[in-house]
């Protein structure tokens, strides 16, 4: 298996976890952008938003829902965070395995980037 995430899942390269369920696994991102940054990864894999398929939208809202906990019981909810899905090279995807950044714990600026 070369998927970095999937190795990462199956616990082969170690992680800083953060929470995990049958549907995603949830770990601190090694290069913070934030004073809070966990990546939210499905345990399916699906190498971008572009491969996702009808059948995948409840795993995606599901992403979501989690991250939203997570902000809330990190306590930054309420002031604001932000989501960040990345789809391949020129939307910045590192990594060929969807994921969902979730950033907080400061005040976020527009144009990210």
């Amino acid at each position: 298996m070369s998927c970095l995430f999937c190795q990462i899942i199956e616990g082969s390269i170690p992680a800083k976890p953060c929470y995990e369920d049958d549907k995603v696994f949830v770990f601190h991102d090694l290069h913070p952008q934030a004073p809070t940054h966990m990546l939210i990864v499905p345990k399916k894999h699906i190498a971008s938003i572009n491969e996702a398929t009808p059948e995948d939208a409840a795993l995606i809202g599901h992403m979501m829902l989690t991250a939203k906990q997570l902000a809330k019981d990190a306590g930054f909810a309420e002031q604001g965070f932000r989501l960040v899905m990345n789809c391949n090279s020129w939307g910045g995807q590192t990594v060929f395995h969807l994921h969902l950044h979730l950033l907080g714990g400061r005040m976020m600026t527009w144009p990210p980037g």
